[in-house]
């Protein structure tokens, strides 16, 4: 019986804005009722902007926002 050993493999999707030490340069608006499974279950989702990425971390107060969300989600109106 012998070992393989897989290569390494970036599971991280491309595009979901995170620098090198895995730390988002900037959070995107999405779906409240989505973020709670993504974070559960590991499920993509789809940002305001068209982004698709899991949710791994919570925005901070004062944390850079995607400009693209920005300027869609002020044109929303409300219950939207």
């Amino acid at each position: 019986m012998s070992t393989q050993t897989l290569p390494e493999v970036d599971t991280r999707p491309e595009g979901t804005d995170t620098s090198d030490d895995d730390a988002p340069k900037m959070f995107h608006y999405v779906r409240k009722n989505k973020i709670a499974e993504s974070a559960v279950m590991g499920t993509h989702v789809v940002a305001l902007c068209g982004e698709v990425f899991p949710v791994t971390k919570s925005p901070k107060p004062g944390s850079p926002v995607c400009p693209d969300c920005k300027k869609i989600y002020d044109r929303m109106k409300p219950g939207e």
